[in-house]
Protein backbone atom coordinates (compact mmCIF):
# COMPACT_ATOMS: atom_id res chain seq x y z
CA UNK A 1 0.00 0.00 0.00
CA UNK A 2 2.76 2.48 0.98
CA UNK A 3 4.67 1.41 -2.13
CA UNK A 4 1.73 2.35 -4.37
CA UNK A 5 1.06 5.61 -2.52
CA UNK A 6 4.69 6.67 -2.92
CA UNK A 7 4.54 6.09 -6.69
CA UNK A 8 1.30 8.03 -7.03
CA UNK A 9 2.68 10.88 -4.89
CA UNK A 10 5.79 11.18 -7.08
CA UNK A 11 3.68 11.06 -10.26
CA UNK A 12 1.42 13.81 -8.84
CA UNK A 13 4.45 15.95 -7.95
CA UNK A 14 5.90 15.58 -11.45
CA UNK A 15 2.57 16.45 -13.08
CA UNK A 16 2.00 19.44 -10.83
CA UNK A 17 5.49 20.73 -11.58
CA UNK A 18 4.96 20.49 -15.32
CA UNK A 19 1.62 22.32 -15.04
CA UNK A 20 2.55 25.06 -12.56
CA UNK A 21 6.27 25.52 -13.41
CA UNK A 22 7.04 27.00 -9.95
CA UNK A 23 9.85 29.57 -9.94
CA UNK A 24 9.63 29.55 -13.75
CA UNK A 25 11.39 26.21 -13.81
CA UNK A 26 11.38 24.28 -17.11
CA UNK A 27 8.78 21.54 -17.56
CA UNK A 28 11.35 18.79 -18.02
CA UNK A 29 12.98 19.48 -14.63
CA UNK A 30 9.97 18.20 -12.68
CA UNK A 31 9.28 15.24 -14.92
CA UNK A 32 12.90 14.07 -14.86
CA UNK A 33 13.09 14.60 -11.09
CA UNK A 34 10.02 12.41 -10.63
CA UNK A 35 11.46 9.71 -12.89
CA UNK A 36 14.79 9.81 -11.04
CA UNK A 37 13.05 9.53 -7.65
CA UNK A 38 11.23 6.38 -8.74
CA UNK A 39 14.56 4.74 -9.51
CA UNK A 40 16.57 6.14 -6.57
CA UNK A 41 13.92 5.12 -4.03
CA UNK A 42 13.75 1.61 -5.59
CA UNK A 43 10.12 2.08 -6.54
CA UNK A 44 10.99 1.17 -10.13
CA UNK A 45 13.92 -1.11 -11.07
CA UNK A 46 16.43 0.73 -13.22
CA UNK A 47 16.13 -1.89 -15.96
CA UNK A 48 12.39 -1.17 -16.25
CA UNK A 49 13.13 2.55 -16.34
CA UNK A 50 15.60 2.03 -19.19
CA UNK A 51 13.05 -0.12 -21.01
CA UNK A 52 10.45 2.63 -20.58
CA UNK A 53 12.82 5.23 -22.05
CA UNK A 54 13.58 2.85 -24.90
CA UNK A 55 9.87 2.72 -25.83
CA UNK A 56 10.02 6.37 -26.81
CA UNK A 57 12.87 6.17 -29.33
CA UNK A 58 10.57 6.61 -32.31
CA UNK A 59 8.99 9.66 -30.67
CA UNK A 60 12.40 11.22 -29.91
CA UNK A 61 13.52 10.76 -33.51
CA UNK A 62 10.25 12.19 -34.82
CA UNK A 63 10.46 15.28 -32.63
CA UNK A 64 14.11 15.88 -33.45
CA UNK A 65 13.39 15.76 -37.18
CA UNK A 66 10.43 18.14 -36.85
CA UNK A 67 12.42 20.61 -34.73
CA UNK A 68 15.28 20.59 -37.25
CA UNK A 69 12.84 21.24 -40.11
CA UNK A 70 11.21 24.09 -38.23
CA UNK A 71 14.45 25.76 -37.18
CA UNK A 72 15.95 25.62 -40.66
CA UNK A 73 12.74 27.03 -42.17
CA UNK A 74 12.66 29.82 -39.58
CA UNK A 75 16.27 30.87 -40.06
CA UNK A 76 16.06 30.74 -43.85
CA UNK A 77 13.09 33.10 -43.92
CA UNK A 78 10.40 30.67 -45.08
CA UNK A 79 8.04 31.58 -42.25
CA UNK A 80 8.45 35.31 -42.83
CA UNK A 81 7.72 34.85 -46.52
CA UNK A 82 4.63 32.72 -45.82
CA UNK A 83 3.48 35.29 -43.29
CA UNK A 84 3.57 38.04 -45.90
CA UNK A 85 1.61 35.86 -48.34
CA UNK A 86 -1.06 35.19 -45.68
CA UNK A 87 -1.41 38.89 -44.88
CA UNK A 88 -1.64 39.81 -48.56
CA UNK A 89 -4.37 37.21 -49.14
CA UNK A 90 -6.27 38.47 -46.09
CA UNK A 91 -6.74 41.78 -47.94
CA UNK A 92 -7.11 43.80 -44.77
CA UNK A 93 -9.64 41.46 -43.09
CA UNK A 94 -8.75 39.94 -39.72
CA UNK A 95 -11.62 37.46 -40.12
CA UNK A 96 -10.14 36.21 -43.40
CA UNK A 97 -6.68 36.03 -41.83
CA UNK A 98 -8.10 33.98 -38.94
CA UNK A 99 -9.64 31.52 -41.40
CA UNK A 100 -6.42 31.28 -43.44
CA UNK A 101 -4.37 30.47 -40.36
CA UNK A 102 -6.92 27.90 -39.19
CA UNK A 103 -7.03 26.11 -42.55
CA UNK A 104 -3.24 26.06 -42.83
CA UNK A 105 -3.09 24.67 -39.30
CA UNK A 106 -5.40 21.83 -40.30
CA UNK A 107 -3.27 20.97 -43.33
CA UNK A 108 -0.01 21.03 -41.37
CA UNK A 109 -1.52 18.85 -38.64
CA UNK A 110 -3.04 16.34 -41.03
CA UNK A 111 0.06 15.87 -43.18
CA UNK A 112 2.90 16.58 -40.73
CA UNK A 113 1.36 15.79 -37.28
CA UNK A 114 0.11 17.91 -34.40
CA UNK A 115 3.60 18.22 -32.92
CA UNK A 116 4.82 19.63 -36.23
CA UNK A 117 1.89 22.05 -36.27
CA UNK A 118 2.99 23.42 -32.91
CA UNK A 119 6.67 23.59 -33.89
CA UNK A 120 6.25 24.79 -37.48
CA UNK A 121 3.08 26.89 -37.27
CA UNK A 122 3.81 28.92 -34.15
CA UNK A 123 6.79 30.93 -35.45
CA UNK A 124 5.04 31.32 -38.80
CA UNK A 125 1.87 32.70 -37.20
CA UNK A 126 3.88 35.01 -34.95
CA UNK A 127 5.65 36.36 -38.04
CA UNK A 128 2.24 36.78 -39.69
CA UNK A 129 0.85 38.86 -36.84
CA UNK A 130 3.95 41.05 -36.83
CA UNK A 131 3.56 41.66 -40.56
CA UNK A 132 -0.15 42.37 -40.07
CA UNK A 133 0.57 44.63 -37.04
CA UNK A 134 -2.04 42.92 -34.87
CA UNK A 135 -2.13 41.29 -31.43
CA UNK A 136 -0.53 37.80 -31.83
CA UNK A 137 -2.03 35.79 -28.95
CA UNK A 138 -5.57 35.25 -30.38
CA UNK A 139 -4.07 33.85 -33.57
CA UNK A 140 -1.39 31.85 -31.80
CA UNK A 141 -4.07 30.00 -29.84
CA UNK A 142 -5.20 28.56 -33.18
CA UNK A 143 -1.87 26.71 -33.43
CA UNK A 144 -2.41 24.97 -30.10
CA UNK A 145 -6.07 24.04 -30.47
CA UNK A 146 -6.19 23.03 -34.14
CA UNK A 147 -3.13 20.82 -33.59
CA UNK A 148 -5.21 18.54 -31.38
CA UNK A 149 -8.61 19.06 -33.02
CA UNK A 150 -7.33 17.83 -36.40
CA UNK A 151 -5.05 15.13 -34.99
CA UNK A 152 -7.17 12.10 -35.94
CA UNK A 153 -8.03 12.96 -39.54
CA UNK A 154 -5.17 10.64 -40.62
CA UNK A 155 -3.04 8.18 -38.62
CA UNK A 156 0.10 10.32 -39.07
CA UNK A 157 -1.63 13.42 -37.70
CA UNK A 158 -0.65 12.40 -34.16
CA UNK A 159 2.06 9.99 -32.97
CA UNK A 160 -0.34 9.02 -30.18
CA UNK A 161 -2.59 7.43 -32.83
CA UNK A 162 0.08 4.86 -33.58
CA UNK A 163 0.58 4.27 -29.86
CA UNK A 164 -3.15 3.65 -29.24
CA UNK A 165 -3.48 1.10 -32.04
CA UNK A 166 -0.11 -0.42 -31.09
CA UNK A 167 0.84 -2.08 -34.39
CA UNK A 168 -2.77 -2.87 -35.37
CA UNK A 169 -3.41 0.27 -37.42
CA UNK A 170 -6.49 0.04 -39.69
CA UNK A 171 -6.05 0.53 -43.42
CA UNK A 172 -6.42 4.15 -44.56
CA UNK A 173 -9.88 3.54 -46.04
CA UNK A 174 -11.01 1.88 -42.83
CA UNK A 175 -9.49 4.70 -40.76
CA UNK A 176 -11.44 7.30 -42.73
CA UNK A 177 -14.63 5.26 -42.27
CA UNK A 178 -14.04 5.31 -38.51
CA UNK A 179 -12.94 8.91 -38.01
CA UNK A 180 -13.84 11.10 -41.01
CA UNK A 181 -17.11 12.36 -39.52
CA UNK A 182 -15.92 12.67 -35.88
CA UNK A 183 -12.78 14.56 -36.95
CA UNK A 184 -14.77 16.93 -39.17
CA UNK A 185 -17.14 17.62 -36.27
CA UNK A 186 -14.20 18.28 -33.92
CA UNK A 187 -12.58 20.72 -36.35
CA UNK A 188 -15.81 22.64 -36.99
CA UNK A 189 -16.69 22.82 -33.28
CA UNK A 190 -13.20 24.09 -32.44
CA UNK A 191 -13.36 26.73 -35.17
CA UNK A 192 -16.77 28.02 -34.09
CA UNK A 193 -15.80 28.32 -30.43
CA UNK A 194 -12.47 30.00 -31.22
CA UNK A 195 -14.15 32.50 -33.53
CA UNK A 196 -16.74 33.36 -30.89
CA UNK A 197 -14.01 33.76 -28.29
CA UNK A 198 -11.90 35.98 -30.54
CA UNK A 199 -14.66 38.32 -31.70
CA UNK A 200 -12.95 41.46 -30.30
CA UNK A 201 -9.80 40.63 -32.28
CA UNK A 202 -11.78 40.09 -35.48
CA UNK A 203 -12.66 43.79 -35.78
CA UNK A 204 -9.01 44.88 -36.02
CA UNK A 205 -7.74 46.12 -39.38
CA UNK A 206 -4.92 44.07 -40.89
CA UNK A 207 -2.02 46.10 -42.28
CA UNK A 208 -1.64 46.18 -46.06
CA UNK A 209 1.55 44.84 -47.64
CA UNK A 210 2.40 45.99 -51.15
CA UNK A 211 6.01 44.89 -51.57
CA UNK A 212 7.11 41.34 -50.81
CA UNK A 213 10.71 40.19 -51.10
CA UNK A 214 11.26 36.96 -53.08
CA UNK A 215 12.00 33.76 -51.21
CA UNK A 216 15.73 33.05 -51.04
CA UNK A 217 17.42 29.75 -51.95
CA UNK A 218 17.56 28.54 -48.34
CA UNK A 219 13.86 29.18 -47.88
CA UNK A 220 13.05 27.36 -51.11
CA UNK A 221 15.11 24.37 -49.98
CA UNK A 222 13.25 24.39 -46.66
CA UNK A 223 9.88 24.42 -48.44
CA UNK A 224 10.95 21.51 -50.65
CA UNK A 225 12.23 19.64 -47.59
CA UNK A 226 8.91 20.02 -45.75
CA UNK A 227 6.98 18.88 -48.84
CA UNK A 228 9.20 15.80 -49.18
CA UNK A 229 8.75 15.10 -45.47
CA UNK A 230 4.98 14.98 -46.03
CA UNK A 231 5.51 12.36 -48.76
CA UNK A 232 7.85 10.32 -46.55
CA UNK A 233 5.49 10.33 -43.58
CA UNK A 234 2.45 9.44 -45.67
CA UNK A 235 4.38 6.57 -47.26
CA UNK A 236 5.55 5.30 -43.88
CA UNK A 237 2.00 5.49 -42.53
CA UNK A 238 0.59 3.67 -45.56
CA UNK A 239 2.93 0.75 -44.89
CA UNK A 240 2.33 0.93 -41.10
CA UNK A 241 5.96 1.84 -40.43
CA UNK A 242 7.29 3.99 -37.56
CA UNK A 243 7.46 7.70 -38.33
CA UNK A 244 10.55 8.56 -36.30
CA UNK A 245 13.25 7.48 -38.73
CA UNK A 246 11.79 9.16 -41.86
CA UNK A 247 11.12 12.38 -39.92
CA UNK A 248 14.64 12.42 -38.48
CA UNK A 249 16.16 11.60 -41.86
CA UNK A 250 14.23 14.43 -43.52
CA UNK A 251 15.14 16.99 -40.86
CA UNK A 252 18.81 16.03 -40.70
CA UNK A 253 19.15 15.90 -44.50
CA UNK A 254 17.53 19.29 -45.01
CA UNK A 255 19.71 20.84 -42.30
CA UNK A 256 22.87 19.42 -43.85
CA UNK A 257 21.94 20.55 -47.38
CA UNK A 258 21.09 24.10 -46.30
CA UNK A 259 24.23 24.43 -44.17
CA UNK A 260 26.52 23.13 -46.90
CA UNK A 261 24.86 25.31 -49.55
CA UNK A 262 25.13 28.45 -47.43
CA UNK A 263 28.46 27.43 -45.84
CA UNK A 264 27.13 28.06 -42.35
CA UNK A 265 27.96 26.57 -38.97
CA UNK A 266 25.39 24.15 -37.50
CA UNK A 267 25.74 25.72 -34.05
CA UNK A 268 23.25 28.51 -34.77
CA UNK A 269 20.51 25.99 -35.63
CA UNK A 270 21.31 23.36 -33.02
CA UNK A 271 21.64 25.98 -30.28
CA UNK A 272 18.13 27.35 -30.79
CA UNK A 273 16.25 24.04 -30.70
CA UNK A 274 14.23 23.21 -27.57
CA UNK A 275 16.09 20.00 -26.74
CA UNK A 276 14.57 19.86 -23.26
CA UNK A 277 11.40 18.35 -24.74
CA UNK A 278 13.23 15.04 -25.26
CA UNK A 279 14.04 14.37 -21.58
CA UNK A 280 10.52 15.53 -20.73
CA UNK A 281 9.00 12.83 -22.96
CA UNK A 282 11.44 10.18 -21.72
CA UNK A 283 10.62 11.02 -18.11
CA UNK A 284 6.88 10.72 -18.79
CA UNK A 285 7.42 7.19 -20.11
CA UNK A 286 9.28 6.32 -16.90
CA UNK A 287 6.56 7.80 -14.68
CA UNK A 288 3.92 5.72 -16.48
CA UNK A 289 6.07 2.61 -16.04
CA UNK A 290 6.05 3.34 -12.32
CA UNK A 291 2.28 3.71 -12.27
CA UNK A 292 1.97 0.38 -14.06
CA UNK A 293 3.66 -1.31 -11.08
CA UNK A 294 0.74 -0.31 -8.88
CA UNK A 295 -1.49 -2.74 -10.78
CA UNK A 296 -3.53 0.00 -12.39
CA UNK A 297 -3.35 -1.63 -15.84
CA UNK A 298 -4.79 -4.99 -14.85
CA UNK A 299 -7.58 -3.35 -12.84
CA UNK A 300 -8.46 -1.04 -15.72
CA UNK A 301 -8.49 -3.94 -18.18
CA UNK A 302 -10.89 -5.95 -16.01
CA UNK A 303 -13.25 -3.04 -15.51
CA UNK A 304 -13.16 -2.09 -19.18
CA UNK A 305 -13.85 -5.66 -20.30
CA UNK A 306 -16.80 -6.05 -17.94
CA UNK A 307 -18.27 -2.65 -18.84
CA UNK A 308 -17.90 -3.19 -22.60
CA UNK A 309 -19.63 -6.57 -22.34
CA UNK A 310 -22.55 -5.06 -20.42
CA UNK A 311 -23.04 -1.88 -22.47
CA UNK A 312 -20.72 -1.11 -25.43
CA UNK A 313 -22.39 2.24 -26.22
CA UNK A 314 -22.18 3.61 -22.69
CA UNK A 315 -18.65 2.24 -22.30
CA UNK A 316 -17.43 4.06 -25.42
CA UNK A 317 -18.73 7.35 -24.03
CA UNK A 318 -17.25 6.73 -20.59
CA UNK A 319 -13.91 5.56 -22.01
CA UNK A 320 -13.59 8.61 -24.27
CA UNK A 321 -14.37 11.08 -21.49
CA UNK A 322 -12.20 9.36 -18.85
CA UNK A 323 -9.23 9.12 -21.23
CA UNK A 324 -9.69 12.78 -22.24
CA UNK A 325 -9.52 13.89 -18.60
CA UNK A 326 -6.65 11.51 -17.79
CA UNK A 327 -4.61 12.89 -20.69
CA UNK A 328 -4.48 16.22 -18.88
CA UNK A 329 -3.35 14.65 -15.62
CA UNK A 330 -0.34 12.85 -17.08
CA UNK A 331 -0.04 13.56 -20.84
CA UNK A 332 -1.81 11.92 -23.73
CA UNK A 333 1.22 9.99 -24.99
CA UNK A 334 1.68 7.83 -21.87
CA UNK A 335 -2.10 7.67 -21.44
CA UNK A 336 -2.22 6.30 -24.98
CA UNK A 337 0.27 3.62 -23.96
CA UNK A 338 -1.88 2.66 -20.96
CA UNK A 339 -5.04 2.71 -23.06
CA UNK A 340 -3.45 0.52 -25.75
CA UNK A 341 -2.33 -2.11 -23.27
CA UNK A 342 -5.66 -2.00 -21.42
CA UNK A 343 -7.88 -2.19 -24.50
CA UNK A 344 -5.87 -5.05 -26.02
CA UNK A 345 -6.06 -7.03 -22.81
CA UNK A 346 -9.78 -6.33 -22.51
CA UNK A 347 -10.45 -7.12 -26.19
CA UNK A 348 -12.78 -4.13 -26.69
CA UNK A 349 -14.84 -3.37 -29.79
CA UNK A 350 -13.68 -0.91 -32.52
CA UNK A 351 -16.21 1.64 -31.25
CA UNK A 352 -14.73 1.65 -27.73
CA UNK A 353 -11.20 1.81 -29.14
CA UNK A 354 -12.26 4.68 -31.42
CA UNK A 355 -13.68 6.58 -28.44
CA UNK A 356 -10.42 6.04 -26.56
CA UNK A 357 -8.46 7.48 -29.48
CA UNK A 358 -10.76 10.51 -29.68
CA UNK A 359 -10.24 11.09 -25.94
CA UNK A 360 -6.46 10.80 -26.32
CA UNK A 361 -6.41 13.27 -29.23
CA UNK A 362 -9.05 15.84 -28.19
CA UNK A 363 -8.73 15.72 -24.39
CA UNK A 364 -5.41 17.62 -24.39
CA UNK A 365 -7.15 20.78 -25.60
CA UNK A 366 -8.17 21.31 -21.98
CA UNK A 367 -4.77 22.06 -20.39
CA UNK A 368 -1.13 22.73 -21.23
CA UNK A 369 0.02 19.32 -19.98
CA UNK A 370 -2.40 17.26 -22.06
CA UNK A 371 -0.37 17.06 -25.23
CA UNK A 372 3.27 17.23 -26.18
CA UNK A 373 2.18 19.52 -29.01
CA UNK A 374 0.93 22.07 -26.45
CA UNK A 375 4.20 21.89 -24.50
CA UNK A 376 6.10 22.49 -27.76
CA UNK A 377 3.75 25.40 -28.50
CA UNK A 378 4.54 26.99 -25.13
CA UNK A 379 8.28 26.60 -25.75
CA UNK A 380 7.91 28.22 -29.18
CA UNK A 381 6.02 31.14 -27.61
CA UNK A 382 8.76 31.73 -25.04
CA UNK A 383 11.34 31.89 -27.79
CA UNK A 384 9.39 34.81 -29.24
CA UNK A 385 9.23 36.54 -25.85
CA UNK A 386 5.59 35.60 -25.20
CA UNK A 387 4.06 33.60 -22.38
CA UNK A 388 0.67 32.00 -21.78
CA UNK A 389 0.00 30.88 -18.23
CA UNK A 390 -1.48 27.40 -17.61
CA UNK A 391 -4.56 29.00 -16.08
CA UNK A 392 -5.21 31.23 -19.08
CA UNK A 393 -4.98 28.19 -21.34
CA UNK A 394 -7.31 26.32 -18.98
CA UNK A 395 -9.92 29.09 -19.29
CA UNK A 396 -9.82 28.72 -23.06
CA UNK A 397 -9.69 24.94 -22.84
CA UNK A 398 -12.87 24.71 -20.76
CA UNK A 399 -14.72 26.39 -23.61
CA UNK A 400 -12.98 24.72 -26.58
CA UNK A 401 -12.50 21.08 -25.59
CA UNK A 402 -15.84 19.82 -24.16
CA UNK A 403 -18.05 20.68 -27.20
CA UNK A 404 -15.58 19.14 -29.64
CA UNK A 405 -15.21 16.00 -27.50
CA UNK A 406 -18.94 15.47 -26.92
CA UNK A 407 -19.88 16.09 -30.55
CA UNK A 408 -17.13 13.79 -31.82
CA UNK A 409 -18.19 10.98 -29.51
CA UNK A 410 -21.78 11.58 -30.61
CA UNK A 411 -20.72 11.33 -34.27
CA UNK A 412 -18.89 8.08 -33.50
CA UNK A 413 -22.00 6.61 -31.88
CA UNK A 414 -24.26 7.72 -34.74
CA UNK A 415 -21.82 6.43 -37.38
CA UNK A 416 -20.16 3.51 -35.53
CA UNK A 417 -17.14 1.68 -37.03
Amino acid sequence: MLFDLAIWAIAAMATWGVIARPWNSPEFAWATTGAAMLVLFHLLPWREAVAAVDKGIDVYLFLTGMMLLSEVARKEGLFDWLAIQAVRHARGSSKRLFLIIFVVGILVTVFLSNDAAAVVMTPAVYATTRAAQIEPIPYLFICAFVANAASFVLPIANPANLVVFNGQMPALSEWLRYFAVPSLVAILATYVVLRLMQRPASDVKVAAITNALPLKLGGKLAAIGIALTVVLLLSASAFDRPLGIPAFFAGASLTAIVLVTARKSPLAILGDISWSVLPLVAALFVVVAGLNRTGVLSALARNLHDAAAASPQATSWAAGIVVAVASNLVNNLPVGLIAAATSQTAGVSPQVLGAILIGVDLGPNLSVTGSLATVLWLMALRREGLDVTPFRFLRYGFLVMPPALVLSLLALSVFPP
